[in-house]
């Protein structure tokens, strides 16, 4: 079934804004990562990963943006892991002090299905700085990388991914679905918006065949509320047959 989003590409365009990089933005206890910090990552990557092809899981922008080349592509289920909006604040990427983003990762419980890529082993090294460097701006790391299970059709996979850590002060729990959904309407930053973030998450899910039943909800919701503040976005429905 094809299933039509309320959210279209002419709600991200009236979110955009161009906005310059603040440059890290960081809270009390954190410090920018170093050219140190990534080169110790990519080795302990290397040391520790386990035994065949090197996999990378992603569940939302790693999956349109997945930033590394890849010889292979499959879906998959992360094991005792649900995607959740939980890493809050952004003041940079997405967000800023005015309208802070939150964006998605790994948070414990459940079960989230998303996508496995192969990393070439012939350039692995290089692909893993290109990956740490996207993910790792702060010391420490919100969301520290590590190896979960990930099933999929065949066989169990151990694959890097970047789980939230609840332990750290940027985890964020507690938000209704309209706290939720008024961030994600409003929130932007240098890299865009939230709602582009949402946007090009839920359509990537859906173009793949992966339908999650909360993104599609607040995607609904922030729809509303960007056509509640600009109403020439509501799109004519088109006239019956």
């Amino acid at each position: 079934m094809t299933r039509k989003m309320r959210l279209k590409q002419h709600h991200v365009d009236l979110l955009r804004r161009e906005v310059a990089d603040p440059g890290p933005q960081l809270l009390d206890g954190f410090r920018p990562a170093t050219d140190a910090d990534y080169a110790e990552s990519v080795a302990r990557m290397l040391a520790t990963r386990p035994p065949g092809g090197f996999w990378l899981f992603g569940i939302s922008s790693l999956i349109w943006r997945p930033e590394t080349a890849f010889t292979e592509r499959q879906q998959g289920v992360a094991l005792g892991w649900h995607r959740r909006f939980c890493l809050g604040w952004d003041y940079r990427f997405r967000g800023c002090r005015e309208a802070p983003g939150l964006m998605m990762a790994l948070d414990r419980g459940g079960r989230c299905r998303g996508m496995l890529y192969k990393l070439p082993e012939e350039t692995l090294e290089e692909e893993l700085h290109k990956l740490i460097r996207r993910e790792q701006s702060m010391v420490p790391s919100a969301f520290p990388w590590r190896w979960i299970d990930v099933q999929t059709t065949d066989e169990r996979i151990r694959a890097l991914s970047f789980p939230m850590d609840r332990k750290s002060p940027r985890y964020i729990s507690g938000l209704s679905d309209d706290e939720m959904a008024d961030m994600l309407a409003t929130a932007y930053g240098y890299r865009g918006s939230m709602v582009e973030y949402l946007h090009s998450t839920v359509e990537m899910l859906e173009s793949v065949g992966i339908h999650d039943r909360y993104l599609w909800k607040m995607q609904e919701m922030v729809a509303d509320r960007i056509e509640a503040r600009f109403p020439h976005a509501r799109e004519a429905e088109p006239e019956p047959a």
